[in-house]
């Protein structure tokens, strides 16, 4: 499973972790494990992340299309987490709305978060990337 006790775990919304849970068993039963390769992030340490992405692209507008401020990032509020493992992804792809879990961009198949209406309605139509989100935009 996962380390429970890991500050990025540990600081996820109470809500995202009970369905993460839920799902890590249930996929465990399954075969497969979900290895969480980031959860919750300081603002110090999002804000280094953005800083390498403008870096690395070359703009603030390309960076944007992969992370997030530091004041929009669900991995700050603690409530996205980001799941390493192509079969983990794969069995959360096949899986994850009965938990509430929903892949959020089309570009990063690993970055997943609770949409609690998914259980019954299904995941909503992903964004083709973050810049397309409108919470990126307050």
């Amino acid at each position: 499973m996962f380390d429970d006790e890991a500050p990025a775990v540990a600081n996820l919304d109470p809500d995202l972790l009970a369905a993460l849970r839920r799902a890590a068993t249930d996929a465990a039963d399954d075969g497969v494990e979900f290895f969480v390769n980031s959860g919750w992030r300081s603002p110090e340490y999002q804000r280094q992340l953005l800083r390498e992405a403008v870096e690395s692209l070359g703009s603030a507008e390309e960076a944007a299309r992969w992370v997030a401020s530091p004041d929009t990032s669900a991995h700050v509020a603690g409530e996205a987490v980001d799941i390493g493992r192509f079969e983990a992804r794969s069995w959360l792809s096949a899986h994850g709305a009965a938990y509430g879990l929903c892949q959020v961009y089309r570009n990063e198949d690993w970055h997943y978060e609770l949409r609690p209406e998914a259980v019954e309605h299904g995941c909503p139509p992903m964004y083709p990337d973050p810049s397309h989100d409108p919470r990126m935009r307050r």
